[in-house]
């Protein structure tokens, strides 16, 4: 059964992005690194038109993507509702983080800031980019820092992160 859920505790790992085959059944884009990792969790959050709700699922890896069942989807028509819809869980699900290691989720929102003190901007969003997350970050003008060793703190409760980068690069 669905029931209305506070997305406050959630935290969204993937997305509905089309439909399989004719038992309505979805492909699903996870955002975890290794493919299928969404497939650990349960229940999904759903993010449908009259807010978040809560439902079962069953899925697969099949070849390079997740497939899934979702209760209350049991055909083609009404699993193609499902599309573009993001997928979340409970935080609670999530394993627990290493000293210095953070969600994106985390990091989105604070102000980066230079070691001259000099504000480069608001984190946006993060690239994955294979080699190195970038931080994407919107201020006097748009700038992409690599999230690496130039780096040199984070602190979530002063919402801010600080960085060894040039205010002209």
């Amino acid at each position: 059964m669905a029931v209305n859920y506070d997305h406050g505790a959630t935290v969204v790992v993937g997305r509905i992005c089309g439909v399989f085959g004719v038992k309505g059944e979805v492909r699903v884009q996870d955002y975890s690194r290794q493919n299928g990792n969404i497939l650990h969790y349960e229940p999904w959050v759903l993010r449908l038109e009259d807010g978040w709700v809560e439902r079962r699922v069953k899925g697969r890896l099949h070849q390079k993507g997740v497939v899934c069942q979702i209760e209350g989807y049991e055909d083609r028509d009404r699993a193609r509702t499902l599309m573009d819809v993001d997928i979340a869980v409970s935080e609670d699900q999530l394993g627990t983080l290493e000293p210095g290691e953070y969600y994106w989720r985390q990091l989105e929102g604070l102000e980066v800031i230079n070691l001259n003190g000099e504000n480069l901007g608001k984190v946006e969003g993060l690239i994955e980019t294979g080699a190195n997350d970038v931080m994407v970050l919107k201020g006097e003008r748009e700038r992409l820092i690599p999230y690496v060793a130039g780096v040199t703190q984070v602190d979530l409760d002063a919402g801010r992160i600080q960085v060894d980068w040039d205010k002209d690069y």
